[in-house]
Formats: structure tokens, sequence, C-alpha cells
């Protein structure tokens, strides 16, 4: 079986929409590689700004470099705004993977760098240019409304920051949030393992294991 790598991004470092967001991508990613025979050996789970540029996306390097001295195959994202909103950063990352020939395959858009025969896809390089285009402008769109809400927010008296307390999870958040380490720590695995499989960091899954008696 090829050897396949998880890469999955959310805008944000720390809320419970965006873990549970990126469990959704796992999840389907995971599904994609069952159906297709592939077996995925890393998950990488990144929590940074879409806007953020390559070399300012520790993850993301780290996965490439994986990627290359591990004998990947293919690595597999949920879609294209996942590896960048910038055209010139998608292209970029695109371009060193060709080189290395490690093949990429985004799911929504079901487009891949590789056909399964091995041949470049002649028409990636144009796809990606144009839905890397579209999300740029959809990242301008989203930062304009933002600063709208927040200035409007601001000027009818509202405080920005986090409520005290806020950072306190219920155990129903935790189950919901750490839904594929639970699976995985119910299905016999190792805290080692299960790190390895859903990305979480060891201290993580401990802590998981230790709040839900597993």
């Amino acid at each position: 079986m090829k050897k396949a790598i998880i890469f999955t991004r959310c805008s944000s470092s720390g809320s419970l929409e965006s873990r549970q967001d990126t469990t959704r991508q796992v999840e389907d990613l995971n599904h994609y590689a069952d159906v297709n025979a592939l077996t995925v050996v890393k998950v990488f789970q990144e929590h940074i700004s879409g806007g953020k540029t390559n070399k300012e996306r520790p993850l993301l390097q780290e996965a490439f470099s994986f990627s290359l001295e591990n004998d990947i195959d293919v690595i597999l994202i949920s879609e294209l705004s996942r590896l960048g909103r910038r055209c010139d950063e998608i292209l970029e990352s695109i371009k060193w993977l060709k080189d290395h020939h490690i093949n990429c395959y985004f799911l929504k858009e079901q487009l891949s760098i590789f056909s399964p025969s091995g041949k470049e896809n002649p028409y990636l390089t144009i796809m990606c240019a144009v839905l890397g285009t579209a999300a740029e402008l959809e990242r301008e769109t989203i930062y304009y409304r933002l600063k709208s809400g927040r200035d409007k927010y601001v000027r009818d008296g509202g405080r920005l920051g986090k409520p005290k307390g806020s950072g306190i999870k219920t155990k129903d958040q935790m189950a919901t949030e750490y839904k594929s380490i639970l699976k995985n720590l119910r299905t016999g695995q190792s805290v080692r393992n299960t790190a390895k499989i859903t990305g979480f960091s060891p201290s993580t899954v401990q802590k998981v294991k230790r709040e839900f008696a597993l």
C-alpha cells in the first residue's frame, strides 16, 4: 500500500470551533485514504492564519520534510486553501512537491499533482492559479468584514478579549474537541500511537486519557 500523510489547517489556534473543523478534515481524509487503499502514517494539524507565508508555517515545512525523509507517496489535504491563500505561495509549494515527486491530493477540488500512472497533471497549475486567486479574494473579504464588525463593536462600547474563565473546557467540550483521540484510545491504541495518528501531542492525549479514565 502507498504511504500517505494528512495535512489540515484551521485559522484559529485555540477555539473549540477550529478543533471541530480540523477533526472533520481528518475524518474525511481518513475515509478517502481507506477507500483508496492508502496507509496514513501521520496527521499534521496546523492552527494558524491562512495569510501566513510558507516560511511562517513551521508545521507545513515539517510535513514536507517528513514526506521527503519517509518516502511518503501522497499528502492528503481537504482543499486547496488549506495549503495557502496566496496564489504565489500555493504555486511555490506545488513546485517543491513536483520537484521531489511527492503527490498531493486536494479532496474538495478532486485535484492531484500526479495521476495514478505517475503522469503530471497538465491542468493543475492553471487550476491552482485560478483557485488560489479566488482564495486571496476570499481572505481579503473576510478581513474586511471582521475589521468592520470589530470596529462597530468597539464604537458601541464593547470590549475586546476573552471573558474571564473562557479557557476552561467542560467534559462535553473535551469529548467533542478530542473525538479522534477518544476513538483511538477506546480501540486500545497506546498514547504514543494515538498521538501519531491524530496529530495531537502525547501530553494532550495523556490528559484526555486521564480525564476520561481510559
